[in-house]
């Protein structure tokens, strides 16, 4: 059962009583990476993360001179972000990745299907909005493993409060009194909604372990780029995994196996997909790709963004966001333009 300290409609940190300090207001700019990533985290969405965070700092700033100074800035901040996180979190079901949909497809593009709204899907975050600043490698390493497209899937299968518990204390490293005092909750709730997480995250199927962008892996991207380019599938498929996996939000349909891959990338649909360019960029502590194909118009116009897994010299998975679930905001939060010339 539920701890009923944690199930609270609210925190109460969003009314304040008492004048605070001048400062608050100019000092919110100042938190707006982390509280990005941990609304991502949260929401497994980054444009909901951007909006989560923009409505936490409206209400922060309207209720900045009543801020009391009992706490920290950065703690208020954090709480108020919950409280939005959750209340959005309310409006919507959980997201997930095709692979937590349903089995994988056979090559055929007659099993496509329908695109599915982009609420159900767990989508990208830019490195550039998220990233620890001044961080040093051990920092950046486990600021990449946390937020790796399948751990913000697995993250989504906790109810809300048990992952703000989680992201708190596993991955931003704050003491279980600090999220005791945040979650209006007493420290043994607060340990025993941890228990509870990490008992379902280890109930979800594993998932391989990828490898950071060395020097041998930066040359395996180069020659995923040039296969991809010349449409060489036949290259390409001996830069994947065997067991290596493909998915294509909007549609639920995802591939297993490099051969099946291979086979699907030649099918009438898919083969538009010749003559593309990719332009490189970085999402969810990955390498990722804009892809852009042929324009009929002239240029080249905004397709997929790409974000691929690399483990052992392999291409593991890859994850193919089509743009025309939005292209027009999708590819600019990448800072990536919005057609190529030719």
């Amino acid at each position: 059962m539920a701890d009923a300290a944690l199930e609270i409609p609210s925190v109460g940190c969003d009314v304040v009583a008492v004048r605070g300090t001048p400062t608050v207001q100019s000092d919110l700019e100042l938190f707006r990476r982390e509280l990005t990533g941990y609304c991502y985290r949260m929401l497994g969405s980054g444009f909901e993360a951007e909006d989560a965070v923009q409505e936490a700092m409206l209400r922060a700033w309207r209720s900045a001179e009543g801020f009391e100074g009992r706490s920290s800035v950065r703690s208020w901040l954090y709480c108020i972000a919950t409280n939005v996180c959750i209340d959005m979190h309310r409006q919507v079901q959980r997201r997930a990745r095709p692979m937590e949909i349903g089995p994988a497809s056979p090559p055929e593009e007659s099993l496509l299907g329908p695109m599915l709204p982009e609420a159900m899907w767990v989508t990208p975050i830019p490195d550039a909005r998220v990233e620890p600043m001044g961080a040093d490698p051990a920092e950046i390493a486990l600021y990449r493993e946390s937020i790796r497209l399948a751990f913000i899937t697995a993250l989504q299968h906790l109810p809300a409060r048990q992952r703000a518990a989680l992201i708190l204390c596993e991955v931003l490293r704050w003491q279980v009194s600090e999220v005791a005092e945040l979650l209006d909750a007493t420290v043994p709730a607060v340990n025993s909604a941890l228990q509870r997480a990490r008992a379902t995250l280890r109930a979800l199927p594993s998932e391989p372990q990828s490898d950071a962008l060395d020097g041998a892996n930066a040359e395996l991207l180069e020659r995923y780029v040039d296969a991809f380019e010349r449409y060489d599938i036949e290259r390409l498929v001996t830069l994947l995994r065997e067991d290596a996996v493909q998915s294509m939000p909007p549609f639920a349909m995802w591939l297993r196996g490099a051969a099946n891959i291979g086979r699907w990338m030649v099918q009438p649909g898919p083969s538009g997909c010749r003559g593309s360019r990719l332009v490189p960029t970085s999402a969810n502590g990955k390498p990722a790709f804009g892809q852009y194909r042929p324009d009929p118009a002239g240029g080249y116009a905004p397709w997929a963004l790409q974000v691929l897994e690399i483990s052992g010299g392999k291409i593991i998975e890859m994850s193919f966001f089509l743009a025309f679930l939005d292209a027009e905001r999708l590819f600019p939060e990448f800072d990536l333009p919005l057609h190529l010339e030719p």
